[in-house]
Formats: C-alpha cells, sequence, structure tokens
C-alpha cells in the first residue's frame, strides 16, 4: 500500500508532539512493507528547530508553497491507494481539492479534535478543514475517541468516523540508565498551554512550593518569562525525541496534565503518558472520562487532582512506585505500540475500501 499524507510537520518535534507519534507511525507502517510519503510545508518556525531530515524508507517532501509542489503531489497521488490530510496542515484545503479529483480512499485524521469542535462551535474559521465540511471523505479518523466521533458527524459532516490513539515506538522509547542532568522525584514534560497552566499549578508548582528541598525538573517549550518559577524546578526549555528516554526513565515520578478541552471530551490520552510508562516512570495523571481504558487507575497509574494527591504520592516507597511503572510497561508494550496503531489503521482502510465499517468505530486497544 502506498500512503500519501500531507500534514503539518514529522521533521520537527518543537512544541509538536505530534511529530513523534508520525514517526512511530511511520516507521510500524514500513516494517509492514507500506510506502509513505509525508509532504510538509517548510515554514521558518519549524525549519529553525528541526531535528529529523530522514524518514528512513519513506519520503519527506518540503516545500516552500502549495503552487510550487502542486504537480509533485499529484503524481504521487496517481499511484497512491490512500491520501490523508490532517489537522492543522497549512495546505489542508489545496490537498482535499487534490484528492477529490483522483477518486482513492481519503482519510482526514484530525489530532486535534476537541481544540477543532470548540473553534467551529464558536465559529471560527478552521483553515484545515474543507468549506463543505468533512463529507467528501471517507473515513474521519480521531485522535479522541467517545463523544468526539458522534460530534464529528452531526456537526461536521463525516460519514464514517473511527479513533486512532496516541501510541509509543518501543524502539524509540525504553529504559535507560539515571542521567544526572533530569534526575528528580517529580517530573512534568508539556509544551505551554495556559488552558492546563490550572492543572499545572496544582499539581506540579503547589508541590515544588511545598517541597523545596527537592528536585523538579519541567521540559517543554513555548514558557512565557513571568511562569512562576521556584528555586528548586530545573528548566529544559525544549527536549528532542532522542532525550525522552532519558528524561523519564531519571524520574522518580512524572506528571502528565491534560489540556481542557481534551479532558472535558475524554478518550484523549497524550502520546507522553505511552512514552513514561514504556520508559519504566512511574505515572501521576489528571483524570478524564475514559482514562480506565487505556491504564487501571490505582494499578498501573495514579489518577491526582491537586497538590495533597501528588504528594502523598511522592511519599510513596520506592517498591511500590516501581510495581506501579512495571504495570504500566507492560500494558503499553501489550496495547499501546505503534506497530499497534499501525494495524488497526491498516484494518481500518482494508473496512473502509471493503464499504463494511459503520459509520462510527472504535477498534479493540489490544489488536495488532
Amino acid at each position: 500500500m502506498k500512503l500519501v499524507v500531507f500534514g503539518l510537520t514529522v521533521s520537527s518535534s518543537w512544541g509538536n508532539g505530534h511529530a513523534t507519534l508520525w514517526r512511530g507511525l511511520i516507521r510500524a507502517l514500513e516494517r509492514r512493507g507500506h510506502d509513505v510519503v509525508f509532504f510538509e510545508r517548510d515554514t521558518p518556525y519549524y525549519a529553525e528547530h528541526r531535528d529529523l531530515t530522514d524518514l528512513g524508507e519513506a519520503l519527506l517532501i518540503l516545500y516552500p508553497d502549495w503552487e510550487s509542489v502542486r504537480l509533485k503531489a499529484l503524481g504521487h497521488l496517481l499511484d497512491a491507494d490512500v491520501a490523508l490530510v490532517t489537522s492543522y496542515c497549512p495546505d489542508a484545503r489545496q490537498a482535499s481539492d487534490l484528492i477529490a479529483e483522483q477518486g482513492h480512499v481519503s482519510v482526514f485524521y484530525d489530532l486535534d479534535t476537541p481544540v477543532t469542535l470548540a473553534r467551529f462551535a464558536a465559529g471560527e474559521t478552521v483553515d484545515y478543514l474543507p468549506r463543505d465540511g468533512l463529507g467528501r471523505y471517507d473515513l474521519v479518523l480521531s485522535y479522541t475517541g467517545g463523544a468526539a466521533l458522534e460530534r464529528l458527524r452531526s456537526q461536521l459532516g463525516a460519514r464514517r468516523t473511527a479513533a486512532l490513539y496516541g501510541h509509543v515506538d518501543p524502539d524509540e522509547h525504553h529504559p535507560e540508565p539515571r542521567d544526572p542532568r533530569y534526575a528528580c522525584d517529580l517530573s512534568y514534560l508539556g509544551t505551554y498551554a495556559a488552558d492546563r497552566q490550572a492543572g499545572v499549578e496544582q499539581m506540579f508548582l503547589a508541590p515544588a512550593r511545598a517541597r523545596p528541598d527537592v528536585r523538579f525538573v519541567l521540559g517543554g517549550s513555548g514558557y512565557p518569562q513571568d511562569f512562576p518559577w521556584t528555586p528548586n524546578i530545573w528548566f529544559v526549555q525544549h527536549l528532542a525525541p532522542a532525550e525522552h528516554a532519558a528524561f523519564f526513565s531519571s524520574s522518580r515520578l512524572t506528571l502528565n496534565v491534560t489540556r481542557r478541552d481534551m479532558a472535558a471530551m475524554g478518550w484523549c490520552p497524550s502520546g507522553r503518558l505511552f512514552e513514561a510508562a514504556a520508559c519504566g516512570a512511574p505515572i501521576l495523571t489528571d483524570a478524564w472520562p475514559g482514562l480506565e481504558d487505556f491504564f487501571a487507575p490505582g494499578r498501573e497509574v495514579l489518577a491526582v487532582g491537586g497538590e495533597a494527591e501528588v504528594l502523598a504520592a511522592m511519599d510513596l516507597p520506592d517498591a511500590e512506585l516501581a510495581r506501579l511503572a512495571r504495570a504500566a510497561r507492560e500494558r503499553v508494550l501489550d496495547e499501546h505500540t505503534s506497530d499497534h496503531r499501525a494495524g488497526q489503521l491498516l484494518a481500518l482502510l482494508a473496512d473502509v475500501s471493503e464499504g463494511v465499517l459503520p459509520a462510527s468505530y472504535t477498534p479493540v486497544l489490544a489488536e495488532a
């Protein structure tokens, strides 16, 4: 199978966790013998922070503007089996129009569904959506499951929807020796976002103030100068994917905080959850609907809601945290790898081709 993707970026992970997901998924598809071509507009922001230029057997095509690449895109579409457009692709509408002329299986993958739906409901222009909605696509995939799948149909006209959740590539994310640069009692890795700052305040900053003699580490981009740092928080401005394993492996505990719209909709596991678990880090996470479909709270992760619960988790014995981490890693390797998601994607595409996929479908997570 040849899959042509028009996306935001796979070459830069700067403030963009989706790049890591695409890299893992592309590698998994390659291992199964499939061809992938990824079209990415070469924007200055990502070009300045590019941390990948080679996709292995897959083809990465960087281009300055749509008109300069349209004929090349058409050439790849002519012998493609599937064409896929993602949310936040800067040329999504042009790519969608070009795909519509070819007649093969077409897919839209919304990796930001709660944001898309919130902007649409507010009457904002969503540049990556076709003006006539999502009905032109054979399949609409969503990084967020649950109610999001029905709303993509009822509000945006999608004909068939399915969840394709986050995942991790165990070849890239696995336990490593403790690295003194990242060693800490509690870590948090995430791009700054105003709509999850309240959670960061309650579950990371407040515990840091309460334990001034304990080391905390925060990694991510976009943090403002007036961010309320404390002397015991060590900051890493941007952590390239190659450093994630060392980061998580050096954390006695690591924290996941979900953005507000995603948490409200539920069924929204961050890729960082799977990465941390694959690296053997004990995980604290905010609670949201559907969490138990991915990890068992209390047995594989600890759900926390504020300072007191975080501090209580930090006081747990090392043996209990190690047991928690082992259980989460086993769950991830059994159900949430990039290879599992590649298998689910291929099954969905086969069902669309054969016309057997129902209007809304959530794949069994353990399928590979």
